[in-house]
C-alpha cells in the first residue's frame, strides 16, 4: 500500500540533513507543539523522496496524495484504512496522551486475523497491556465491559474483543477524530501536499 512509513516507535528528533531516518528508541511524551515541530522535520526530510520516487526500505514507493489526506477527514474508518493515515493520527494521538486507543484498536484488528491455535496467547496479551484495571496502556472501558471482556478473554474466540473495540473507535470517532481534523498537523500536511501538487 503506498503511503509514508510511520515507524511504529515512538517519533524521536530528526536529523533532516543525514540520512533521513527515523532514531529509535523510547521518547517521552510530547506536547503538541514539540510533535508538530517532529512532522514537519519529517515531512521536510521525505518529501524529497515523495517528489523523485526514492523507494523506501521496505521497497515500496513513497508516495502521499492530497487526495488521500483528503479522504482521511470523510470517515475514521477511511482514516484508519490508509497505513499513513494510522500513522500521522497515532502521532496526534501521541501529543494527546491517548495512543493506547488506536493501538488497542489495531492490537484487535491483527487479533482477528489470528489462528485458532495462538488465540488464547494473544487474548491474554491484548488483555494484559489493554483492558485490566492495571494495565500500562489502559482504555478508557466501564467496569461492566472491562469484566465482560476479562471473560471473553480467559475463553477466547476471534470476537473476544469486538464489544470493547467498537467502544474505543466510537471514542475516538466522537472524540479525537474531529479535534485531529482540525489540528495543526493535519491542515498543514494537507496544505503542504496541496501547494506541491499545485505546481
Amino acid at each position: 500500500m503506498p503511503g509514508f512509513f510511520f515507524s511504529h516507535n515512538n517519533m524521536t528528533e530528526l536529523n533532516g540533513k543525514e540520512d533521513c531516518k527515523l532514531a529509535k528508541g523510547k521518547v517521552h511524551k510530547k506536547n503538541q507543539k514539540a510533535f508538530g515541530a517532529d512532522l514537519k522535520s519529517y515531512l521536510k526530510c521525505m518529501v524529497p523522496h515523495i517528489e523523485s520516487g526514492i523507494k523506501t526500505s521496505s521497497s515500496r514507493n513513497v508516495m502521499l496524495s492530497a487526495e488521500e489526506v483528503i479522504q482521511w477527514s470523510q470517515s475514521l474508518e477511511k482514516l484508519l484504512a490508509s497505513q499513513s493515515g494510522q500513522g500521522v493520527f497515532r502521532e496526534f494521538l501521541k501529543s494527546e496522551f491517548s495512543e493506547e486507543n488506536i493501538e488497542f484498536w489495531l492490537a484487535c484488528e491483527d487479533y482477528k486475523k489470528t489462528k485458532s491455535d495462538h488465540l488464547h496467547g494473544k487474548a491474554e496479551k491484548i488483555y494484559e497491556e489493554f483492558v485490566q484495571s492495571d494495565a500500562i496502556k489502559q482504555i478508557n472501558i466501564d467496569y461492566q465491559m472491562r469484566e465482560a471482556t476479562a471473560k471473553k478473554a480467559q475463553d477466547p474466540t476471534h470476537t473476544s474483543f469486538d464489544e470493547a473495540q467498537k467502544t474505543v473507535y466510537i471514542l475516538m470517532e466522537r472524540d479525537s477524530y474531529p479535534r485531529f481534523l482540525k489540528s495543526k498537523s493535519y491542515l498543514n500536511l494537507l496544505n503542504h501536499l496541496q501547494t506541491n501538487t499545485s505546481k
